[in-house]
């Protein structure tokens, strides 16, 4: 796994027109005049007169909203992370296997190497794991940091867990850390404008970079 390259400009390429050399600047606010019309026989706005107002829409994330795809929290029948300790290391994409804990490598990463540090037992919030399993998802991240390190070089980590769905749980009924290591200039213009990241090795090669890295306990 290597570090994501340094920063490209944030501009168009030679191949992207820029929006600003071939359009009219649109007015101040709200669409073009021709675009819709005030209502004949009313002197309140009819719907679709410019109102001032900017909109942005966001309709993609309705599933999120409406929860599709998410585990009953009631059990770990239909849920990822009781199902992945079930595969092989390689199937599960699974980088290390602990007494109480795993560690699994983020099947839609925010950077290189996002992993995950996971307990066996199907539990929703951090106050619910006895002492030993916080001990050792303790052990886990600090593991997940030093094999990081030696396999990326990474320069800082990203570390924190999402607790309940208002906070951006995307599995909220199974506790789970990340652990995203992050580089200078890894927040490019990429992500920033093309919404995209860009993530330069497959993670199978990832997992056994770091599951050779992964320091013996």
């Amino acid at each position: 796994m290597s570090a994501p390259s340094s920063p490209e400009p944030a501009g168009p390429g030679p191949d992207l027109p820029s929006a600003a050399a071939d359009s009219p600047e649109p007015p101040a606010s709200g669409p073009a005049p021709d675009a819709v019309q005030a209502s004949p026989d009313a002197d309140i706005p009819a719907a679709g007169v410019p109102d001032g107002f900017g909109r942005l829409w966001t309709p993609h994330r309705l599933a999120y909203i409406k929860g599709e795809g998410k585990p009953n929290s009631a059990n770990g029948d239909d849920c990822p992370f009781d199902q992945i300790p079930k595969l092989s290391d390689a199937d599960g994409l699974i980088v290390a296997r602990g007494t109480l804990v795993y560690a699994v490598l983020n099947l839609y990463p925010y950077n290189a190497g996002h992993l995950m540090v996971v307990p066996y037992r199907h539990v929703a919030d951090y106050t619910e794991l006895d002492p030993d399993e916080t001990a050792e998802l303790a052990s886990f991240t600090k593991l997940a940091m030093t094999a990081l390190r030696a396999a990326s070089g990474a320069h800082g980590f990203n570390i924190g867990m999402n607790m309940g769905p208002v906070a951006g749980a995307g599995i909220a009924a199974h506790l789970h850390q990340h652990v995203v290591p992050r580089w200078g200039g890894d927040n490019n213009f990429m992500p920033v404008i093309g919404q995209t990241r860009v993530l330069p090795q497959l993670l199978a090669d990832t997992r056994t970079l770091l599951a050779e890295a992964w320091p013996a306990r």
